[in-house]
């Protein structure tokens, strides 16, 4: 998400790759989304039981999707009604990082266990079709003149749509309470707002307004990389912010669960990542490996948190 975290990210060792044919097989998995269904955590999850299935990984799974204050209304809920249970993983990210420390919730990821870190991605600036600015500088014209009057729909308070948009304000000498930023609990409430034109603006992670840009019904202004992802849509950076964020996403057990339940929940996941379907699926969803397991992924989630905090301090968001 910052500096701290692409350092960390390029720092981080993954366990190695184990053969394509998966070994590890579970009769039942309960996947729990603490965001509503259509964002980026849902999609993960989705994409895991495609090619868990695939694999013949999984006998059932199900979902159950919990919405809102960036995961932490279902956080307490996977806690309470799924510890000590060795099949069930929950999806949560670096958006949750930042919703703990920004709504002082009493449960966070520290209470939950840290199995694998699957994928990042950049984020990307948009606004709706019919919005009379045409490119980043438009929208940084806007924000220079009047931030409170430029409302951005995004993901949920503190995550890593709302620290992008506190970066950029930051970034062009304002300040970054003046946002006028709307949070929603998914992607799929986020987008219906840019499309209705109810904000003038949006950030999210690409995938998840991939289709609606594709369409034409999104415009994209500038992504968050630290390179362009798309050769037709400049970076901020090189639109003169230096500012450069990223999203990660893994999933987690509930807390009490024993040794041997954690070692063949990370074993399932370290499969999946290794599988040729996994690699396809991340290409066409435009998501970037991040794969981390076991004690390398607990080390780097714990400094994630302190950076996170540090940053949001600073731009008084929390």
């Amino acid at each position: 998400m910052i500096p701290t975290r692409r350092a960390l990210l390029g720092a981080s060792l993954a366990l190695p790759a184990l053969p394509a044919a998966a070994q590890t097989r579970l009769n039942t998995l309960h996947m729990f989304i603490p965001a509503g269904p259509g964002g980026g955590w849902d999609g993960l999850g989705r994409a895991i039981e495609q090619v868990a299935r695939g694999a013949n990984m999984v006998g059932t799974m199900q979902f159950e999707n919990v919405g809102g204050a960036g995961g932490t209304v279902g956080l307490p809920r996977f806690v309470s009604q799924r510890r000590g249970r060795g099949d069930a993983l929950m999806v949560a990210g670096s958006v949750m990082v930042g919703a703990v420390l920004t709504n002082r919730a009493p449960v966070g990821l520290k209470d939950v266990v840290p199995i694998a870190r699957m994928t990042q991605e950049v984020g990307v600036v948009v606004v709706p079709a019919s919005s009379d600015i045409q490119d980043i500088a438009g929208l940084l014209a806007a924000f220079r003149a009047n931030p409170g009057g430029v409302a951005v729909a995004g993901g949920s308070a503190g995550g890593t749509d709302h620290i992008t948009l506190g970066l950029i304000l930051k970034a062009l000498g304002r300040n970054a309470r003046e946002a006028s930023y709307v949070a929603f609990a998914g992607g799929g409430p986020a987008q219906a707002a840019i499309l209705g034109a109810q904000v003038r603006a949006g950030i999210s992670g690409y995938s998840e307004f991939a289709e609606q840009i594709k369409a034409g019904r999104m415009r994209a202004l500038a992504t968050t990389g630290e390179t362009r992802s798309d050769p037709a849509i400049p970076t901020l950076k090189e639109s003169g912010l230096d500012v450069v964020t990223a999203n990660w996403r893994g999933v987690f057990a509930p807390p009490g669960i024993r040794p041997e339940a954690r070692e063949t929940l990370t074993r399932f996941m370290t499969e999946i990542h290794a599988l040729p379907a996994w690699r396809d699926l991340l290409q066409t969803r435009g998501w970037d490996d991040a794969f981390l397991a076991g004690a390398d992924f607990e080390r780097y989630l714990q400094a994630d948190i302190a950076a996170t905090e540090t940053v949001l301090k600073e731009l008084g968001l929390a």
